[in-house]
């Protein structure tokens, strides 16, 4: 594997465990958004969460 390759899959990584915290962070409303309502925050939260989880299911069928 290729040194692009290998920091490729870290960037990668890295990416889905910020996108995990973030995600979470919102739903359990530790990360807010001033003047958007809690209820808002916490779907995007969701989403966040469901999109991130699904980018690893897909990467891993990608292989």
């Amino acid at each position: 594997m290729s040194n692009a390759g290998l920091m490729g899959i870290v960037a990668w990584i890295v990416g889905v465990l910020v996108s995990l915290a973030v995600g979470f962070g919102m739903i359990g409303q530790t990360l807010t958004v001033p003047f958007i309502p809690e209820v808002i925050t916490v779907i995007a939260g969701w989403v966040v969460v469901i999109g991130a989880v699904i980018g690893v299911i897909m990467a891993i069928f990608a292989k």
